[in-house]
């Protein structure tokens, strides 16, 4: 007999007057490390802000590649490096904007499927949920609380 499995997801707006200064200031490093990104190949500029445990706030910008696709996501490149750096330390929130190049509106970005991944490996890694904040074009957040609201079926275990 067949059984239907089902997962309901939930992700939340914020309003610009609902966001904490902690939001504030990640929702700048976000928009600020952005406009470095090097994309010359999609002019598709991505920023990502992380929050860790222990206060430190880091940064990273996707690098893309002419030898597609060894570019790597801003996601990852700010984990990686929190995780290089900071292997101790819990992260709690990433901050995501993106753009096209002179572009005066951003676009709503949710991870990749390989960010997404590396995202719920330092959830395993931590037990803890790791808050994904992406900004849209009115200007709000769109907010998970945890990588499981966009990776409802998320591979964890290799002897599962």
């Amino acid at each position: 007999m067949q059984e239907k499995i089902e997962m309901k997801v939930s992700l939340t707006v914020y309003p610009t007057a609902d966001w904490s200064e902690e939001d504030r200031v990640l929702v700048g490093m976000a928009k600020e490390i952005m406009e470095k990104a090097h994309a010359p190949y999609s002019d598709f500029l991505v920023g990502a802000a992380l929050l860790l445990e222990n206060g430190e706030k880091l940064m990273a910008n996707n690098q893309e590649n002419v030898s597609f696709p060894v570019g790597v996501c801003a996601e990852r490149a700010v984990l990686s490096y929190a995780m290089a750096n900071f292997p101790m330390s819990k992260p709690l929130k990433i901050v995501i904007s993106a753009k096209k190049r002179n572009g005066n509106k951003f676009a709503t970005v949710t991870p990749c499927g390989l960010c997404r991944q590396t995202i719920n490996e330092y959830e395993n890694k931590f037990q803890a949920p790791i808050q994904v904040m992406m900004l849209t074009p009115e200007g709000n957040l769109l907010v998970a609380d945890g990588i499981e609201q966009l990776l409802p079926f998320r591979f964890n275990d290799l002897n599962s």
